[in-house]
């Protein structure tokens, strides 16, 4: 009898522990932080209410930094995955190594270190790629823009080409600095992500 009772009460304590689908961590900089606006009006936060109003059991964790770049993302994902466990991570990562001029290969080594780490913990991963206004020049452009697709095709993850599709580029979607969208942009970024996302719930 109390090995019956200590057998049921596992049983209950394992499909409570299930009770969240898992857990979506984001991890990202200033795009997926809401820079520049009250938290709850940023991408994320939608993409947390969405979530909730179509009936998906996800846990939101926004791991993301205003002004990180890829190689803090790299350094801080290990002690994430450790805490959160995540069933699906989501990497905003690259936009702060282009403004800042560094080299697309330290950038697509620091990808594909996150995108290693997170599968080696079971986690499915999506890609949020960047690109950079042409004033930073074709040849850095171009290279730069091809680090996502890269590191995508490299460990078969699904990528969103530009997830600032729309957006980047169009003043009245862009905060003064020209850099950070506002909060009115927020959910075209939800919309950019949602379709390639939603499939891996």
């Amino acid at each position: 009898m109390r090995a019956w009772l200590i057998g049921t009460a596992l049983s209950l304590l394992l499909c409570g522990s299930s009770a969240y689908a898992g857990t979506l961590l984001v991890v990202g900089d200033s795009i997926s932080a809401a820079f520049g606006m009250d938290t709850r009006q940023g991408w994320v936060a939608l993409l947390e209410k969405r979530l909730d109003e179509q009936g998906f059991d996800h846990q939101v964790v926004n791991a993301s930094i205003s002004g990180d770049t890829s190689a803090g993302g790299a350094a801080r994902l290990p002690a994430l995955l450790a805490e959160h466990q995540p069933e699906l991570v989501i990497i905003e990562l690259g936009g702060n190594d282009g403004l800042r001029g560094q080299p697309p290969a330290q950038l697509q080594q620091n990808l594909a270190a996150m995108v290693q780490a997170s599968q080696q913990k079971g986690a499915q991963v999506l890609i949020l790629g960047m690109q950079l206004p042409p004033n930073y020049g074709q040849r850095y452009t171009t290279a730069f823009a091809a680090v996502f697709p890269q590191v995508a095709s490299e460990f078969s993850v699904p990528l969103v080409p530009f997830v600032l599709e729309g957006v980047g580029g169009v003043p009245e979607m862009m905060q003064a600095d020209g850099i950070h969208p506002t909060a009115e942009a927020q959910p075209r970024l939800l919309e950019n992500v949602w379709p390639t996302l939603k499939p891996l719930l």
